[in-house]
């Protein structure tokens, strides 16, 4: 999760040595935790709305790391 790490050059270590599967496994209970953490938001029972934003971002992260593994990028 996103909120598991400090920093965002954490989560990029941890996405980068994650397998394909590992990845998509990983975006899927993101997705699905970012649509409850709507709700909750809309229903006003978060603190931090922040946090729909960095869910937000690590799903891109995990679509642009993916992308890059089919490109063949290796930064």
């Amino acid at each position: 999760m996103p909120d598991s790490t400090d920093t965002t050059t954490e989560l990029l270590d941890q996405l980068r040595q994650a397998t394909d599967l590992e990845l998509l496994e990983r975006k899927q209970h993101i997705t699905e935790s970012l649509f409850n953490l709507r709700l909750r938001l809309a229903s006003g029972q978060i603190d931090d709305p922040k946090r729909v934003r960095k869910y937000r971002k690590a799903i891109a992260r995990i679509n642009t790391i993916v992308r890059e593994r089919e490109l063949g990028i290796n930064q």
